[in-house]
């Protein structure tokens, strides 16, 4: 017969995942400090990096519609037509005099796009072409480039957050049931895809006992010690006074569809309302993958996406003037179209930035052509802006980030885009 104390390591692990920096007395549950004493301030800024894994197809998401190779390398259920069944919603401010237009089921994206609160950065990604997905992953969430050295063991989140001053019972958040490598080597990150499903495995006896052994002084008694604190901080702020979970109503009258995206910004979102001292959330939504019938799947994705930022955004619009949303993914499709119905992997892409101190209505990178002559090696959507150089801006200007240089190790630093404001 099994005992409380009968859990398996992954279980441990889970419960186990974060090293929160540690609260001391309830009195202070709702309050975040940092090393200097200041408390995380009513506008700091919150980061969410929202990343599609599988490679999206960008120019099936916003492309130019009348462009004569575009139409020539593709059947219309794959890209974004002037007309029919795939006519696609027309934007202002394109990279170039193009007709630029947006997937038809991304209607919310263009109602953040006209008021001003989403901006695209196209041709942008990895300039390290890779078709792998593992190696490109790997490349983005580290923050590296072709030249960098491999034994860069940490992510450009964990990086990033080492600059940022505050610290709460859940500082680093990952919406999914591990944390990703871009937070790779930070002690303080949370993995919690559901509030009510973070807990101490198998219950109070063994938080009994896990307190008694995280007792002592050392880092990694530190570290269990403080994720106990926080996993105690979770239920104390989203409980009721009986023990029981409270509802989470959204604001704004958000409604976030049901799925893997939505349920994930809705966990940020009870997290950054719960004032947590959340700083930075990663989320992920895979499936984009399309080698074969990408007319039947694609569509519903991109609804999927576009509806849950849209709800975030909504729910969180006390906050619009700290909150910065990333959507990237590891790199683009190619330019023509398979024998699948589908698209195979390709190189440059595009990146949405969302927030109250974005420039939104506007596609940011220059446009570098679909003509055969224009693409990477022929096959691929050219990448005129590195990704990098997207996050050092958000990172410089929006972050105020000390040594945003850190970010991402043997990039040198290109002009800012104007992407973002200043705080």
């Amino acid at each position: 017969m099994k005992t409380p104390f009968d859990i398996s390591r992954r279980d441990f692990m889970v419960g186990c995942s974060a090293g929160i920096a540690s609260l001391s007395g309830s009195r202070v549950l709702n309050l975040a400090f940092d090393v200097l004493g200041r408390g995380v301030g009513p506008n700091d800024p919150i980061l969410v990096v929202v990343f599609l894994r599988g490679g999206i197809d960008g120019l099936n998401l916003l492309a130019p519609a009348d462009d004569k190779d575009y139409i020539a390398a593709r059947p219309p259920a794959l890209r974004v037509t002037e007309s029919g069944e795939t006519v696609g919603i027309p934007i202002k401010n394109g990279p170039s005099d193009l007709d630029f237009r947006l997937h038809k089921a991304a209607a919310p994206l263009k109602e953040l796009y006209d008021g001003g609160s989403l901006a695209f950065v196209h041709a942008c990604g990895l300039t390290h072409g890779t078709r792998s997905h593992f190696e490109a992953m790997d490349y983005v969430e580290r923050g590296l480039g072709a030249q960098t050295a491999r034994n860069v063991h940490n992510g450009w989140i964990a990086r990033m957050t080492e600059e940022l001053t505050g610290s709460g019972p859940i500082r680093a958040l990952s919406a999914t049931d591990r944390t990703p490598d871009s937070m790779l080597g930070m002690a303080g990150a949370v993995a919690m895809s559901n509030p009510e499903a973070f807990s101490i495995p198998v219950g109070e006896p063994v938080g009994q006992y896990l307190r008694r052994l995280y007792a002592g002084g050392t880092a990694v008694h530190r570290a269990g010690a403080s994720t106990l604190q926080a996993i105690e901080t979770v239920h104390r702020k989203l409980k009721d006074e009986k023990g029981a979970w409270r509802p989470y109503v959204p604001s704004g009258g958000a409604q976030y569809p049901e799925g893997e995206l939505g349920n994930s910004l809705k966990t940020v979102a009870r997290v950054v309302r719960a004032d947590l001292g959340l700083q930075v959330a990663a989320v992920d939504l895979g499936g984009w993958d399309t080698h074969e019938y990408q007319t039947y799947r694609y569509g519903p994705m991109v609804e999927h996406l576009s509806r849950s930022i849209g709800a975030f955004y909504n729910d969180l619009h006390e906050y619009h003037g700290r909150l910065n949303v990333i959507v990237m993914s590891e790199f683009g499709r190619r330019l023509r179209a398979n024998q699948s119905q589908g698209t195979d992997h390709g190189h440059g892409n595009l990146m949405m930035v969302l927030g109250g101190g974005v420039n939104g209505g506007r596609v940011f990178g220059k446009w570098p052509g679909l003509a055969t002559e224009q693409l990477d090696q022929g096959a691929d959507l050219a990448i005129t802006t590195d990704y990098r150089r997207v996050l050092s801006e958000l990172g410089s200007v929006r972050l105020g980030l000390r040594n945003p240089d850190r970010l991402f190790p043997s990039y040198v630093p290109e002009p800012a885009l104007g992407v973002f404001r200043a705080k």
